[in-house]
């Protein structure tokens, strides 16, 4: 195995090299001087990351930028998993691909929590499915179920529930059941599952086939990385990102 690197420029060259070499998958506009900077920032944060090599890590973050996703802004998250390092788009990064690509334009796309106390109810409005929520001030009782809504700019609206037992039944068949992301942040996770579900059902059209097709291989794998948005971070720290293996040239899509 060649010598392993060590410094933050050599890693900062072989990312660039990277998304040199895959510059025709990129989105229209993409920065890449920022990307990498914002990286090596990330990486800097999270120094247990270098355990999972360079190739790893730089095959992780090649699918974020095709999808034009920020780690550091959080759109992103190589999360770790065994002694794998998997993508996962985040909350954040799914809304931005939503009202990015959609090809019916999107005003507003969220997931909300109901509880006991709130007011919640599906209604059919001149034939059209509609919801009304009226959530209960500062209510912080009993999850009874979760419900994501998509509104569209002409005026039509996409929505998707689940209840309680769908959200369980859902962490119930993921591997990464009793991770800390769903055992300390479950609000979160289930609104999270529910955008996620409605997602799947509003038409995204890419701008390349290399888009389309990580969007779809992250949507077809089984859900058992799901991790908390800020489980990545929470040991950020101010040391330097060491590098535990040479990147291959071997392409990353």
């Amino acid at each position: 195995m060649a010598e392993a690197l060590s410094t933050k420029d050599t890693f900062s060259t072989a990312l660039t090299t990277q998304l040199d070499s895959i510059g025709a998958a990129l989105p229209a506009g993409f920065n890449k001087s920022r990307f990498v900077q914002n990286a090596l920032a990330l990486l800097n944060d999270n120094p247990d990351l270098a355990k999972y090599g360079k190739q790893q890590i730089i095959f992780v973050l090649m699918k974020g930028a095709i999808l034009g996703l920020d780690f550091l802004n959080h759109e992103a998250y190589p999360v770790p998993y065994g002694n794998k390092l998997q993508y996962q788009t985040s909350y954040a990064g799914s809304v931005k691909l939503a009202k990015k690509y959609s090809i019916r334009p999107i005003k507003d796309i969220y997931a909300k929590i109901v509880r006991e106390g709130d007011e919640f109810e599906e209604v059919i409005v001149n034939g059209e499915p509609t919801i009304n929520f009226k959530p209960k001030p500062f209510n912080d009782g009993k999850v009874v179920g979760a419900f994501a809504v998509c509104l569209f700019a002409d005026g039509g609206i996409q929505y998707d529930t689940m209840s309680f037992a769908d959200l369980e039944n859902t962490r119930s068949h993921s591997k990464a059941k009793n991770s800390p992301a769903w055992t300390n942040f479950p609000i979160m996770m289930y609104q999270k599952t529910v955008l996620k579900r409605l997602c799947k059902h509003i038409e995204i059209d890419f701008e390349s086939a290399d888009q389309r097709l990580v969007y779809d291989e992250e949507s077809a794998v089984e859900d058992v990385k799901d991790q908390v948005e800020d489980e990545i971070v929470q040991n950020a720290n101010t040391e330097e990102f060491v590098e535990a293996e040479e990147v291959t040239d071997a392409p990353f899509m």
